[in-house]
């Protein structure tokens, strides 16, 4: 007889003996308990056929959620980017199938740490994600925890702000979450083999993975969000344990008081455009037209466009930031505030655009700048604005760095600016000039142009930044046409400056935030107004501070002046809190003002700090023992150190600011709880 013979007479023997044994046992059972027997087999049968399925739920639910939210992004997925998200759904699927068979056990302490990690992380990825998407139409990713501010001061700011929509965005995965650690114990129900035993020692190996692996989260994003989720907080992790002593010091949220209501004073019924650029210094614009010796226009290479758009302009040629980081830039333009303003006073003060409503304007915020960046979502968000937008409004794949093109914020502005109900105060920001600069290589005049950041390049690297100016500047000469040519453009004054200026190794730094030096801060700056928007005296003013120096700190003060509410009686408070003037009228005597990148609102990159009166300035950086002095109109390039004794009593008004030089301190005395951090605004 043949092997296979006997076996299948063995078998059949087997099987008859198990039938025998069946209707045996059913005999002494009686027939229901034979019955639940018989289902008990068949729902562990079912148990061993479709246990290792359930285990793929998560990511099932994971990927529906991604397609749900950006199923059009995912279907123009191609090449390595489909390979980076089918090596994302690995990874997902390892993380939430090994948790969930962890969490599925039937008896044992470890059970519970493993179901208390899958709805710990489910909940807070799934639902983490899906309220960042609502908010900046773009995942939360490693950029977004560097550069914004601490993350328990992101929390629980966005919880106070908007803690009903966080929960509408956590709750649902969280019950998911739940359902699925009891559905699996109920299918899965590991025993305790040795396979399932590795698989239960593998479950922390995954959640550690998870924090540690690569993805693609910029731009694209071709990766679930739970893994760029996982991928960010890990990042965030090994940047504070790399720098314990690193503090993020980032915009928080706001909470300006409750404004009376204003009247405006009598005067020209105007509105008020105020156009910001970033990083623009002032030699790489026209603040006044140039004027060749026939007295006719000479060409303005950086910025033509701009240059012919608005050729009536009063220039301020002479103006200064008081700090070279964003942040601080805008809270000083908005609020009227020096930056040494403590942290809660920059976050109470109010803002240009809480005047403007307190007044009956209507008023509007857009930038092309990444809302994520530094918290700017946060400080911005509850501003009393009518119409507001940023970069992932314009571009869901905006670039965290540069922000969205600076021609889809021109677009934008376009298409709500007439939506506005006069009077309004709009403020359209502009942020292409960013490092690392958006230049069209087809329109790039100024050349040889390298991105290459080494010191021999450097010449090169200067234009290439002089062509990204130069692309910008096409942009913001449409919106100032567009303003011109519409109904309100001779009701409209537009107010123009960038955030802070850009150094090209002047001083041996690069980029900005690294010091108060020219490079950094000297600025352009102009006022745009149609005949008959201001009076014979407020425009007599403008004209005679052409070349006076004027700085951030005035701003607020003129485009309250411009609303006609710089003398309203209830706003006297605030108005004292201001150490800037109105351009509008005759400027007093040049005030002492601060200047420094490191505050309580922006922790600074390269300790530097200083004073300016008029055209004197001291200045000293992290590394310096004593203070430097510097005439910014006989010495330009401020090559020529005076001595701190040339600069007058601004060595003792800042030393009683900042407790001596930058190098014979840590920080500014009322900054000493504050630490600096290397990051660029």
């Amino acid at each position: 007889m043949s092997r296979s013979n006997v076996l299948n007479e063995s078998q059949a023997a087997e099987t008859d003996a198990s039938s025998r044994s069946s209707r045996g046992l059913a005999r002494d059972l009686g027939p229901e308990r034979a019955a639940a027997r018989a289902r008990l087999r068949v729902v562990a049968r079912a148990r061993r056929r479709y246990g290792p399925l359930f285990l793929a739920v998560p990511l099932l639910l994971v990927v529906i959620v991604d397609v749900a939210i950006r199923g059009d992004r995912l279907l123009a997925l191609s090449g390595k980017h489909v390979a980076s998200y089918l090596g994302a759904m690995l990874e997902s699927a390892a993380l939430w199938g090994l948790l969930l068979f962890s969490a599925s056990a039937r008896r044992g302490a470890s059970r519970w740490i493993a179901a208390l990690l899958f709805v710990l992380l489910a909940t807070l990825s799934l639902g983490g994600q899906l309220y960042f998407h609502r908010q900046y139409a773009t995942y939360l990713n490693l950029d977004a925890t560097l550069f914004g501010t601490s993350l328990s001061a992101s929390l629980f700011g966005q919880l106070r702000a908007d803690g009903e929509n966080f929960l509408r965005s956590v709750l649902p995965p969280l019950l998911l979450a739940i359902a699925l650690v009891w559905l699996g114990r109920r299918i899965v129900r590991p025993g305790s083999t040795a396979r399932a035993r590795a698989a239960r020692l593998a479950a922390p190996a995954a959640v550690v993975a998870a924090f540690i692996l690569p993805c693609s989260y910029r731009t694209v994003q071709a990766s679930t969000p739970d893994v760029i989720y996982f991928h960010a907080i890990g990042g965030l992790i090994k940047e504070l344990v790399g720098v314990q002593t690193t503090a993020q010091v980032r915009p928080g949220l706001r909470t300006p008081p409750a404004l009376p209501e204003v009247t405006p004073a009598p005067g020209p019924r105007r509105n008020v455009l105020f156009i910001l650029t970033e990083s623009v210094r002032a030699d790489a614009t026209c603040s006044a037209r140039a004027l060749a010796e026939d007295g006719a226009p000479a060409p303005c290479p950086g910025t033509p466009r701009i240059d012919a758009a608005a050729p009536g302009r009063l220039p301020l040629t002479q103006m200064r930031s008081n700090a070279s980081t964003t942040a601080i830039g805008l809270a000083v333009l908005w609020s009227g505030l020096q930056p040494i303003a403590t942290r809660e006073e920059l976050h109470t003060a109010p803002l240009v655009f809480d005047y403007a409503d307190a007044a009956g304007f209507d008023s509007a915020y857009w930038t092309s700048h990444h809302m994520m960046f530094a918290n700017s979502r946060l400080y911005v968000q509850d501003l009393p604005v009518s119409h507001q937008c940023g970069a992932t409004e314009l571009d869901p794949l905006a670039d965290i760095d540069l922000g969205a093109d600076d021609r889809l914020l021109s677009a934008h502005v376009r298409s709500e600016l007439l939506s506005l109900r006069e009077p309004f105060l709009a403020v359209a920001h502009f942020g292409n000039t960013h490092v690392p600069y958006l230049v069209d290589p087809e329109d790039a005049p100024f050349q040889p142009a390298l991105e290459s950041k080494a010191p021999d390049d450097n010449d090169a690297y200067h234009n290439f930044y002089r062509n990204a100016v130069y692309r910008q500047d096409a942009a913001i000469a449409e919106l100032i046409r567009f303003v011109r040519s519409s109904p309100v453009g001779d009701r409209t004054v537009i107010v123009f400056t960038s955030d802070h200026g850009e150094a090209f190794r002047e001083h041996g730094q690069l980029g900005h935030t690294g010091s108060i030096l020219d490079e950094e801060i000297r600025v352009p700056g102009w006022v745009d107004a149609p005949p008959g928007a201001l009076t014979d005296a407020e425009e007599g003013a403008l004209r005679a501070a052409r070349d006076e120096l004027v700085f951030h700190t005035d701003v607020a003060p003129t485009l309250l002046d411009l609303m006609g509410l710089w003398d309203a009686p209830a706003l006297a408070g605030y108005r004292a809190a201001m150490v800037g003037r109105s351009l509008l009228r005759p400027l007093p005597a040049p005030a002492a003002l601060a200047l420094t990148n490191c505050t309580g609102i922006w922790g600074c990159a390269f300790k530097n700090w200083g004073m300016m009166r008029g055209n004197m300035k001291l200045e000293s950086r992290a590394w310096d023992t004593a203070w430097h002095c510097y005439d910014v109109l006989a010495d330009p390039r401020e090559q020529k150190d005076l001595g701190p004794a040339a600069c007058g009593d601004l060595p003792r008004l800042a030393d009683a600011i900042y407790g001596g030089p930058a190098g014979s301190v840590d920080v500014p005395l009322h900054l000493r709880d504050l630490a600096a951090s290397p990051r660029r605004d």
